[in-house]
């Protein structure tokens, strides 16, 4: 059932029903208890990032230079804030961050990375990969 959700989260609980082999009133109660149990957390549209002029992918490793709560919390709150950023994960080891980051052409990271990244605060260094290809991507191609 959950690869079927994951694969097309839009099937109706009757054609999900029938794909798993149950009539769709337990088909609905499973689902729903997925939901409530917080194994499902939600439904979204995979949107194709160059339609909305986020085509540019780069993923941002980032090295913290001041390491204390407050600065952490401060940089987390501003990487939140900005829009061009789709995932922020804090790792465990070296970089301390790595992010992904979507704009519209290498012209608009260029900005994004003077105006926006170079603020952010308590970061010693940045360096930055450009993506060349997406060869898989579990969104991709649904």
């Amino acid at each position: 059932m959950i690869l079927l959700l994951e694969q097309n989260g839009r099937l109706s609980n009757a054609e999900l029903a029938a794909r798993v082999n149950l009539s769709p009133s337990p088909c609905l109660r499973r689902l729903r208890h997925l939901e409530k149990t917080g194994v499902i957390r939600g439904y979204h549209a995979d949107v194709d990032p160059v339609a909305v002029d986020r085509g540019f992918q780069v993923l941002v490793h980032t090295d913290m230079m001041v390491k204390d709560q407050s600065t952490i919390e401060a940089f987390e709150a501003a990487v939140a804030a900005l829009e061009e950023v789709m995932e922020c994960r804090r790792m465990f080891g070296d970089p301390d961050y790595l992010m992904w980051v979507a704009t519209a052409d290498a012209d608009a990271y260029e900005r994004f990375y003077m105006t926006q990244l170079t603020n952010l605060p308590g970061v010693a260094r940045m360096s930055s990969q450009f993506t060349m290809k997406v060869v898989k991507s579990r969104l991709q191609g649904r």
